[in-house]
C-alpha cells in the first residue's frame, strides 16, 4: 500500500532503466552520483506520472542516514540492491544533506534549572488515540483548552528542524512538557510548552516514525515513553530524564518489522501493529513479488519480552507463476496494519485495521477489521470491506512488471489507514467506527463484526478517501475527506464530514475548495489539487482541530461545523531555535493539544506534497 509509506524512504528510487534531464542547477554537474541518478531514479522523481515519488529538491533535503537505510533495510531495499556498493556510496552523496545538523539540540537546550520533567501534572495526551479506544478526543480539563479558546488563538512559538522535510508523528504532552519525536532526526525530545527550549533528548538507535505512549511500566511503576522504530523494534525511554529503560525486537517469526501506528500499553501488556508489506519492493521488475505481511505483538510492559503474535496471512511461498520479465512471483503478501491498535478490556479483545494484499493470492484479511483476543492474539471475529483488492507499487499510470492484472484484482489499494474507534453508549449498543480509502465509514457491532451502518462520501482515491483515521465525540463522527487524486471520471470530495453515531444520519458538512491566492499557488504543490483533509482530527472540548495538505489549519464548531479558527502553515516562520522554518501539508499524526496549547506538524513531502520543517504552538490570546 502507498499510503502508509515514511516520508523518508517512500519512492526513494526506481529502478527502471529511462531517465530524465535534471535541472541544470540541481547538484553538482560532475559528481558521480549524479549519472547513479540519472540512470536508475529519474524515471520516478520529477515525473508527473509517478505522484507518489519524492522531488528531487526533497531528496535533496534528508541526509546520508535517511538515505542509506532506506536503500539498503527501508522500502526500498530491494530496488537498491541492484546498486553496487560503490554506487550506492556515490548516491547518497550526491543527495544527502549534511550541513552541521548535530549541534542544534545543543543550542535548544534549557537553562540547567528548568530542565525538570514534572510528570505530576495534568496527563492531557497520553496516547495518539487520546485513549485506548482511538476516540481522539481529549476533555476541557484535561487540555487546558475550552471550544470558546478556539477563534481567539495566536501563534505563540515555532521550532524549526533541520534536514527534516515532513512531520508525521503525535506527542505525548503532560502538563508543561511535550516530548516530540522527529523521525529523520532519530531525536526525542522532551519541550517546555511555554518557551519551546529542550529539557532532554534522546538519540533513537533506530530510524523512526511512529507516534509516541506514555505509562508505567514495571514492579517500580517506571514513568515511560514508548514507541516503535522502522527497524521494527520497540524502545522505553525514562520520561523524567530521557535515558533508555529498553529496546526490544517486536517482530512477528519470519517477517519484517516496519511500525507505523503507535503501540498501545496497556496494564501489563504493550501491544505492537506491524507494517510490513513489500509494497515498494513490488516497483522493481525483477524482484519475486512479494513477501512481508501484516502482524500484531504483544510484549511484556516490564522486560519487553514477547508474549504472542498474530500474523494478518501466512508467509509468502512461491506461486508457480512469473512475471512479463520472468521474475518468479510469491504470495501471499501484505494486510499491512499501518494503524494504531484498539483495546476493548470489556470484551477482552483487540482491533485492527489492515491494508491491501501486495501480491497474489488475495486473503479474506486484506482492507479489513479484525478482533484478537487480549490474552492469546486468537482471531474471534473478521469485517473484510473490500475483497481481492490486490496492489503494489508497480500499479501506477503505466502499470509495472509486478503489478496484478486487473482482471484479477480490483487494484484499489482502498485501506483502513486509520484504527477503529470504539464507542460505548450509556443505554444504547456499542458501536465501532472506522474510515477507509474508498470513502467508506463504517459501523461496525465489536461482538461480532456485522455492519450496522455503512456511509460513503465520494469514490475514494489513490491517496484519500479517509486516509489516515476519524473523531468522534461520543454523539457525532467526524470523517475528513483527502481526494487528492481522483480515479478517472470520478469526482473529488475533500472536506469534514458528520455523522450521528447511533443512525448513521449526516450532522452537517464542510467541502473544501483550493486556495491558490496571495502566493499560495507558488508555496503549495499542486495547489490546485493538493487541498484534502488527510491527517487524523482531534475533538478537543467539543472543538475540531483539521489540516489540509495545503497547510491551512480549520478548526470547526462540532455541533454544527462553524469555522472558529484557520490559520495558513504553507509560510517561512521565525523559530524560537533560529533554524530557517517552513511550514507545508499537514498529514498523518500531526494533530495534538494539551498544556492550553494547540500543537500542529506542519510539512510532509511524501507523495508530491508540501515538505516542510516547523512545530507550531498555539495559545489563547492574551486579554
Amino acid at each position: 500500500m502507498s499510503l502508509r509509506i515514511p516520508q523518508l524512504l517512500t519512492g526513494l528510487i526506481c529502478l527502471f532503466s529511462a531517465s530524465i534531464v535534471l535541472a541544470q542547477n540541481a547538484g553538482d554537474p560532475n559528481h558521480p552520483g549524479r549519472a547513479v541518478y540519472e540512470q536508475n531514479c529519474a524515471t520516478c522523481h520529477g515525473n508527473p506520472e509517478v505522484p507518489r515519488a519524492h522531488a528531487f529538491a526533497v531528496l535533496r533535503m534528508m541526509n546520508a542516514e535517511a538515505l542509506g537505510f532506506a536503500l539498503t533495510e527501508g522500502l526500498m531495499s530491494a530496488q537498491g540492491s541492484t546498486l553496487s556498493s560503490e554506487e550506492t556510496s556515490q548516491l547518497i552523496g550526491y543527495l544527502a544533506n549534511e550541513n552541521g545538523a548535530e549541534a542544534w539540540v545543543a543550542s535548544m537546550m534549557c537553562a540547567e534549572d528548568k530542565r525538570t520533567v514534572d510528570l505530576d501534572q495534568t496527563l492531557a495526551l497520553t496516547h495518539f488515540g487520546g485513549d485506548v479506544n482511538n476516540s481522539r478526543s481529549v476533555s476541557a480539563q484535561s487540555s487546558g483548552l475550552q471550544k470558546s479558546d478556539m477563534a481567539n488563538l495566536e501563534l505563540a512559538w515555532s521550532i524549526g528542524f533541520p534536514q527534516v522535510t515532513g512531520l508525521r508523528a503525535s506527542p505525548v504532552i503532560i502538563g508543561t512538557t511535550i516530548f516530540y519525536a522527529v523521525q529523520s532526526t532519530k531525536k526525542v525530545l522532551a519541550i517546555d510548552t511555554q518557551s519551546g527550549c529542550v529539557k532532554w533528548a534522546y538519540e533513537s538507535p533506530n530510524p523512526m516514525r511512529a507516534s509516541l505512549t506514555y505509562g508505567v511500566i514495571g514492579e517500580n511503576n517506571q514513568a515511560a515513553i514508548l514507541f516503535g522504530d522502522a527497524r521494527g523494534f520497540v524502545q522505553a525511554i525514562d520520561a523524567k530524564t530521557g535515558e533508555g529503560i529498553w529496546v526490544k525486537d517486536a517482530k512477528a517469526s519470519n517477517n519484517g518489522g516496519r511500525i507505523s501506528g503507535a503501540i498501545v500499553l496497556h496494564e501489563d501488556k504493550i501491544i505492537v501493529p506491524i507494517s510490513d508489506s513489500g509494497v515498494g519492493a513490488g516497483a522493481n521488475p525483477n524482484f519475486e513479488c512479494c513477501i512481508g505481511h501484516g502482524a500484531v505483538t504483544a510484549l511484556d510492559a516490564a522486560s519487553g519480552e514477547k508474549l504472542w503474535e498474530y500474523h494478518t496471512v501466512r508467509d509468502a511461498t512461491y506461486t508457480g507463476e512469473v512475471n512479463s520479465v520472468g521474475a518468479k512471483l510469491r504470495g501471499p503478501s501484505g494486510a499491512p496494519i499501518w494503524s494504531t491498535p484498539t483495546v476493548d478490556a470489556k470484551r477482552g479483545f483487540v482491533y485492527v485495521t489492515t491494508g491491501e494484499n501486495t501480491s497474489y493470492p488475495a486473503t479474506d484479511t486484506s482492507d479489513a477489521i479484525i478482533a484478537l483476543d487480549l490474552e492469546t492474539g486468537e482471531q474471534k471475529w473478521l469485517f473484510q470491506a473490500l475483497p481481492n483488492d490486490v496492489w503494489n507499487m508497480a500499479c501506477g499510470r503505466r502499470n509495472g512488471a509486478n503489478c496484478p492484472s486487473q482482471g484479477n484484482s480490483i487494484l484499489k489499494d482502498y485501506d483502513f489507514g486509520g484504527p477503529a474507534i470504539l464507542v460505548e453508549r450509556d443505554n444504547e449498543p456499542s458501536v465501532l467506527l472506522a474510515g477507509q480509502k474508498s470513502g467508506d465509514l463504517w459501523a461496525i457491532n465489536p461482538d461480532n463484526g456485522e455492519v450496522i451502518w455503512n456511509q460513503r462520501i465520494g469514490d475514494g482515491s489513490a491517496l484519500g478517501g479517509n486516509h489516515w483515521g476519524i473523531a468522534t465525540d461520543g454523539v457525532r463522527v467526524f470523517h475528513p475527506i483527502n481526494d487528492p487524486i481522483p480515479a478517472p471520471g470520478s469526482t473529488p470530495m475533500p472536506g469534514m464530514y458528520s455523522f450521528f453515531i447511533g443512525t448513521g444520519e449526516p450532522s452537517w458538512s464542510f467541502p473544501l475548495s483550493p486556495d491558490c491566492d496571495n502566493g499560495r499557488a507558488e508555496r503549495v504543490s499542486g495547489c490546485e489539487f493538493r487541498y484534502g483533509l488527510s491527517a487524523t482530527p482531534l475533538v478537543v472540548d467539543g472543538a475540531i482541530i483539521s489540516a489540509g495538505l495545503d497547510g491551512r489549519v480549520f478548526i470547526f464548531d462540532g455541533d454544527n461545523g462553524e469555522v472558529l479558527f484557520q490559520f495558513d502553515s504553507a509560510i517561512e516562520f521565525d523559530t524560537v531555535n533560529g533554524i530557517a522554518g517552513k511550514g507545508g501539508s499537514v498529514d498523518a499524526h500531526s494533530i495534538a493539544a494539551g498544556a492550553g496549547m494547540v500543537f500542529i506538524g506542519s510539512g510532509y513531502g511524501s507523495f508530491g506534497q508540501t515538505p516542510g520543517n516547523v512545530l507550531l504552538a498555539f495559545k489563547p490570546k492574551s486579554n
